[in-house]
């Protein structure tokens, strides 16, 4: 089975014949412009081509065993990114309905957001006696916000200061936006909350909080977070008490650059295998958003469209080789075509259960019979070949997947800044039989919708 990760070289962006490039459907709404020139990404991990195989320009003879299907009426996948309104997230329905085999796969965002912020409050209420490391009856924290344009991030936003009393209601809902500083408590956009243990009362505040965002554009960077927490601390780090982070790759840049030093609790979200270890040396916790589920349903979706069963096989009914999934897992919404998997919370209690995000869940591990699934090639991207947890945990996971499902997976990496770096190597669509899109930016679906139209 062939496995590529294609890096992103100018050699490769002038061998691509396009005719048509970018994002057409204009662009980011987070600054970034889709229609850019694609940009060396310095993060890829490039691996040594295989003998004979194909490159991302679709040279591989091979590629004339693919369908024969219109791309437009391929199966299509996005994932991990709903495609939707980045300022109201509202879903894009006509993404999401782009052809009869077209889904979404990804995990409770809802549920997961409230899970993490129950998981940080229990934690206060059961170390109270020690969290306020001045003692000043304030329980401060900081929040690492990933991308103030994505589902995943608004949502894990609310959940904490929904369950931390900090949030204060915005069009119906609880604002997400960032605070910047708050060491005051004068925000307008976050509230002092209250914790009420032992019957005595503490104050719980939003200290500061903030999208972290490089300056090249790229969102839910480490580094960021790192330097931010840099500047927190040095300003008012006696009053931080927890630190919570949108996802685990921010959450541990926090917990080395300083409040692993100064015992200070931090919360992520991911579980990444890192993040997962640190909970032995004082990482509070993260949440499990059953990456192996997810990864699962991703390609297993893709397979039932391609040999055209019903799309629950494998999923809620069993397939010949016995791979099922049970609906405590994973739930599925008819009116928005799409697979969610469910959240568990991992803390000190039950870490070492997680401690390898990429191992396969195991009532979906047996492999296909391939004279009666034959093999197809399929074209996926990850959004952004750093992003911690999807090239650490979601991308391995895949790899396992695709051999079981008979699935040829060619995987392209992108900067994590503009869709014209991802979609200017889709400059042969007829070579592949499906597609699993990773979008940059959630308002960007018609710029991969618009290359399957032609």
């Amino acid at each position: 089975m062939k496995k590529k990760f294609v890096s992103i070289t100018l050699a490769l962006v002038l061998g691509l014949s396009l005719t048509a490039c970018g994002n057409s459907g204009g662009g980011d709404k987070a600054g970034n412009n889709a229609n850019t020139e694609d940009t060396d990404n310095k993060g890829d991990a490039e691996e040594p081509a295989d003998d004979g195989g194909s490159d991302a320009a679709g040279s591989d003879a091979a590629g004339s065993d693919a369908s024969s299907a219109a791309n437009k009426d391929k199966p299509l996948v996005w994932f991990n990114r709903q495609p939707s309104n980045s300022s109201t997230g509202e879903l894009d329905s006509a993404a999401l309905n782009f052809n009869k085999d077209t889904y979404y796969v990804g995990f409770d965002a809802n549920q997961g957001a409230e899970l993490q912020g129950t998981m940080v409050k229990e934690y206060i209420e059961a170390n109270i006696d020690k969290i306020d490391r001045n003692g000043d009856g304030t329980i401060g924290y900081v929040l690492a916000i990933g991308d103030i344009g994505h589902n995943d991030s608004i949502a894990r936003t609310r959940g904490v200061r929904k369950a931390l009393g900090t949030g204060v209601e915005k069009d119906g809902n609880i604002n997400s936006d960032p605070a910047g500083t708050n060491t005051d408590g004068t925000a307008s956009v976050v509230q002092d909350g209250t914790i009420e243990v032992g019957g005595k009362k503490y104050v719980v505040r939003e200290l500061a909080s903030q999208e972290m965002k490089n300056s090249a554009g790229a969102t839910w960077d480490a580094a960021t977070a790192g330097n931010a927490i840099g500047t927190w601390s040095s300003s008012f780090g006696d009053s931080i008490d927890i630190v919570v982070s949108n996802n685990d790759g921010m959450g541990m840049s926090m917990f080395n650059a300083w409040s692993k030093e100064n015992t200070v609790p931090t919360f992520g979200y991911d579980a990444n295998s890192d993040a997962v270890a640190a909970i032995a040396e004082g990482y509070g916790g993260t949440i499990s958003q059953h990456a192996d589920v997810q990864a699962y349903l991703t390609l297993r979706v893709l397979r039932n469209a391609l040999d055209g069963v019903d799309i629950d096989t494998g999923i809620g009914t069993a397939d010949e080789a016995g791979n099922v999934l049970t609906d405590d897992v994973y739930v599925y919404r008819e009116e928005e075509r799409s697979y969610y998997a469910l959240n568990v919370a991992v803390t000190a209690d039950n870490y070492q259960d997680f401690t390898d995000s990429t191992k396969i869940y195991e009532p979906v591990s047996k492999q296909l019979d391939e004279g009666s699934h034959a093999t197809k090639k399929v074209w996926l991207n990850i959004y952004n070949a750093s992003d911690n947890f999807l090239s650490s945990t979601y991308q391995p996971l895949l790899q396992n997947y695709d051999d079981i499902l008979n699935l040829e997976v060619e995987y392209i990496g992108g900067d994590g800044q503009t869709e014209s770096n991802i979609t200017n190597r889709l400059g042969n669509p007829s070579q592949y039989d499906a597609f699993a899109i990773n979008m940059v930016k959630t308002d960007n679906a018609a710029s991969y919708t618009s290359l399957l139209s032609q």
